[in-house]
């Protein structure tokens, strides 16, 4: 069985050889370039040169090849390129370097210290009115140069590499960018007071979404096992809007693009909302998802072993693999075989489970932590797993 077909088993909820190992193959389930830099010395394995960046605002470094090899990844990214008209320029203001990113938005990151790009500009902040909205100098969805060349590696990685193929979205969620445009102060009072406004903002960015997908479906045709989409709404404890606003406001838009997105291809519809979302998984498996990521195991209402009881036949979980918060980046590596052990046994039993961390490998972690997760991986992840006795 190749990770092609080992992917599809899994997200068919039928049990492949072994579980699914994603390391790397989207941008919420990668590795920052400092804990990457430290896990290949650890494993005396040479550099390369400058460790290539996948995401400039995450400092997510790019998985190379004879990592991947050694770590058995069974899934690879086809993501797009920025338009041919915009190219990120990194300049200097002071104690910190900055850029502006196609939409408009301003990103910048501290010099000393600094480990990821913060949002600190939004163009749309000030916005009154639709036609303020309109005048936003819009990024092209469909500029020929994103799509340089993504049929012919997605038709490598899944045909010569016999790898699951994932293909990256045009940008952050609806909501999501929304709010990045807007500000949050912005984004906070249009829910409460200005829906209108707002709903009118986040249906452009599904506009240009629906474009792109239109594009890069076409592009990479039977090739896509997996379709990224993404929108943060829940934290912690709980959602950070309401499951009612969620209803009302969100999903059918979400309707709408997974409608699209079923109808233009066979691929998987990939979902990433970190934190409590448990009140409205039911509204996005009745919308057609497939696949939950992260799947945030310390946040509230997000056991493990509960949501594969509970959604386990309607939705794949890519992800939850292991602790980040608590146990990857703190915990000692017997902590972190515990805590994967476990979500094995939870998450795996019968097919549905990508493993993946929860979110991205923080510069906190250290490599023996990583090997420990994936040793434990190679251990208990072979089919087939039995579902512990829990109370």
């Amino acid at each position: 069985m190749n990770s092609r077909q080992r992917i599809r088993t899994a997200l068919a909820h039928q049990e492949p050889d072994r579980v699914p190992l994603d390391l790397g193959a989207t941008v919420l389930t990668g590795i920052h370039v400092t804990a990457y830099e430290r896990l290949r010395d650890h494993l005396g394995m040479p550099h390369r040169g400058d460790i290539q960046t996948l995401d400039v605002l995450q400092q997510l470094a790019v998985v190379d090849e004879d990592m991947r090899q050694r770590l058995k990844v069974d899934v690879r990214d086809i993501a797009p390129r920025s338009s041919a008209t915009f190219q990120v320029e990194i300049r200097d203001g002071g104690d910190y370097t900055y850029f502006y990113d196609e939409w408009g938005i301003g990103w910048r990151r501290p010099k000393i210290g600094g480990l990821y790009y913060d949002m600190f500009d939004n163009p749309l902040r000030a916005a009154q009115s639709f036609a303020d909205i309109d005048a936003h100098p819009w990024p092209d969805p469909v500029d020929p140069a994103r799509f340089a060349g993504l049929g012919e590696r997605a038709k490598n990685a899944a045909e010569l590499e016999g790898q699951g193929v994932v293909l990256g979205g045009l940008c952050g969620g609806i909501l999501e960018m929304a709010a990045w445009l807007r500000g949050f102060e912005s984004y906070f009072i249009d829910l409460a007071v200005n829906q209108r406004l707002l709903g009118y903002l986040m249906d452009k960015v599904l506009e240009l979404k629906l474009a792109y997908w239109e594009k890069a479906l076409a592009e990479v045709g039977v090739y896509a096992d997996v379709v990224q989409e993404a929108d943060d709404f829940a934290g912690q404890l709980g959602m950070l809007i309401s499951p009612a606003t969620y209803r009302a406001l969100v999903k059918p838009r979400h309707n709408k693009l997974f409608q699209v997105l079923h109808a233009r291809s066979q691929a998987s519809i990939f979902f990433h909302s970190c934190g409590a979302i448990r009140p409205v998984i039911p509204d996005l498996i009745d919308i057609g998802l497939d696949i939950l990521n992260p799947v945030q195991v310390s946040a509230a209402g997000m056991d493990s072993a509960a949501l594969k009881r509970d959604f386990g036949r309607s939705l794949t979980f890519w992800g939850g693999g292991v602790d980040t918060q608590r146990v990857l980046g703190n915990g000692t590596p017997q902590q972190v075989r515990e805590d994967v052990k476990r979500r094995i046994e939870d998450l795996a039993p019968g097919g549905g489970f990508v493993f993946a961390t929860v979110h991205n490998i923080q510069p906190n972690v250290p490599p023996e932590n990583i090997l420990a997760m994936w040793e434990t991986l190679q251990q208990y992840g072979a089919y087939p797993i039995s579902a512990p006795e829990r109370a």
